[in-house]
């Protein structure tokens, strides 16, 4: 007998209907074709251990299963169950009527127990897109796949479960989650709030900025000084996620696994702080099973360098690509894969190898060539990337010892979020870009032209500073966001004063000035 059961191989973000097909005949053997790797060819011995301890013995016929379509390379283990539930229809142990209904993924384990697997939220996506009525997943994936509407979503404790749903024995209902009312929930509950942090009002200062305009941004400060507390504070003033940047956000971390147990949808933004030996696989993405890397678990949130000249340098360096172009493709002799990575870049580092350069309460040790040695761990190209760089003193003893808590994140978040509303509606006709970070060299001369003073205050700025060139648009950049942050329609000579104080690192004699 020709059985025909129906499951999903997850690619990248891509996921590919794979049938199951599953041939019974005379004889002993156990026949699989359709290009498996060894997780799959192992599904065979946990499936004779998973119906013999549940009391159904594992036929002695010749059994010829073909994975279709079978140049599609299959991974995993999430294969099991479609494949013992294709086995035990054909002889005649579970009804077909429904199994052309019905996508099954799941892993099993000895037991007949059905384990979680990867991927739940893209292939529920997949199924309701290729017209299943249903999709069966294991329990603990259940509220993940059940954020996609249109699609009845059952979760599964164990193969018995299945079998007797499929041959319509007991009373099983479809998940259904209220995923937008789970999701505005959850948004604005935050852990750290920018009211614990005592004093660094310019640093706030800046960071508000940054949210405010999707500006990637650098610290540089001793250590104590407080950039990490408040690196881990930035997600609280960031725009709330959109349904759209929630289930992107969600799909990426399904595929790599990253989701807890009974979770549906992430409903605030990712903060990603990666340790400096991290390798480049691990920061891009990529491997021998393609996984997402750190870039693009951080989609739609904060990518956090802590300790940036501690990092090797060729692992810094294949950030540039995806800070311009907000994606990633992994090309490979096997596989190429693309993974969205649109992120805030966020980064900290001390001004020097011994930390203390620039801090008023400790002496420096270094020479002017080690601080310039240290400066250079971080590329050019990089550092242009970056639109804010903010100096960052200690705290004095009178503001750590005030008992009055700083602004709150609240307050903040909310100046943050109409400065947003007003790029969305400048933007509105340019496709792909949100914010001011991402406006191009047409759309600066646009919308961030300043008038004749403020042309002359930025020449002065460039030839007394001895501001690079590249400086330049990011203060273009980060003075139209200040501008919105005020309701300003244009860009007046105040908001580009307060732009060229962000650009510390771009002035020629940071490492000779000795403490000015």
């Amino acid at each position: 007998m020709l059985v025909k059961t129906y499951c999903a191989a997850v690619n990248g973000l891509d996921v590919t209907t794979v049938t199951i097909e599953v041939s019974v005949s005379r004889g002993v053997l156990y026949h699989l074709s359709g290009l498996a790797d060894t997780a799959v060819k192992e599904s065979r011995d946990r499936i004779v251990a998973a119906l013999q301890n549940n009391g159904i013995k594992f036929p002695v016929a010749d059994i010829t299963v073909n994975m279709a379509p079978a140049d599609l390379r299959k991974e995993g283990s999430s294969y099991d169950l479609p494949l013992a539930i294709g086995i035990l229809a054909a002889i005649g142990k579970v009804k077909p009527d429904l199994l052309s209904e019905y996508m099954i993924v799941g892993e099993l384990g000895l037991d007949g127990m059905i384990q979680p697997v990867k991927g739940a939220l893209p292939i529920s996506i997949r199924a309701r897109k290729e017209k299943f009525k249903g999709l069966i997943v294991p329990k603990q994936n259940e509220r993940e796949a059940a954020v996609v509407n249109n699609l009845d979503v059952y979760g599964m404790e164990s193969i018995m479960d299945v079998v007797n749903f499929l041959n319509g024995e007991g009373d099983y209902e479809p998940t259904v989650v209220d995923t937008r009312r789970e999701f505005y929930e959850h948004q604005s509950h935050f852990e750290l709030d920018f009211a614990d942090v005592r004093g660094q009002e310019n640093v706030k200062r800046a960071m508000e900025v940054a949210a405010a305009g999707g500006h990637n941004m650098i610290m540089i400060g001793p250590p104590g000084s407080g950039k990490s507390m408040m690196a881990k504070r930035l997600p609280s003033i960031l725009p709330p996620l959109s349904l759209a940047e929630s289930l992107e956000t969600t799909q990426v971390h399904s595929v790599a696994g990253k989701l807890g147990k009974n979770m549906s949808l992430i409903s605030q933004r990712p903060f990603r702080s990666p340790h400096h030996t991290i390798s480049q696989v691990a920061l891009v993405g990529g491997g021998m099973n393609p996984q997402p890397g750190e870039i693009s678990l951080a989609h739609n949130g904060v990518l956090f360098a802590d300790e940036l000249p501690e990092f090797n340098k060729s692992t810094l360096e294949m950030l540039r690509q995806p800070l311009e172009d907000r994606k990633i493709t992994i090309s490979r002799a096997k596989y190429t894969i693309e993974y969205p990575c649109s992120f805030m870049f966020v980064a900290s580092m001390n001004p020097c190898p011994c930390g203390y350069y620039n801090d008023p309460t400790h002496h420096c040790v270094c020479t002017p060539g080690q601080i310039q040695r240290y400066m250079n761990k971080i590329s050019g190209p990089l550092l242009d990337r970056i639109d804010i760089q903010i100096e960052i003193t200690p705290v004095p003893f009178n503001d750590i010892s005030r008992a009055a808590p700083g602004e709150s994140s609240d307050v903040i978040r909310e100046r943050v979020i109409k400065a947003r509303h007003i790029q969305e509606e400048r933007f509105r006709e340019c496709k792909g870009v949100h914010c001011n970070a991402q406006m191009s060299e047409r759309m600066i001369h646009q919308y961030a032209e300043p008038g004749e003073d403020g042309i002359e205050m930025l020449r002065m700025a460039m030839e007394r500073l001895n501001l690079s060139a590249r400086a330049y648009n990011r203060i273009l950049k980060v003075a139209r966001t200040i501008a919105d942050l005020e309701a300003s329609e244009r860009v007046l000579p105040q908001h580009l004063a307060e732009a060229i104080s962000y650009r510390n690192l771009d002035r020629s004699d940071w490492a000779e000035r000795g403490g000015a």
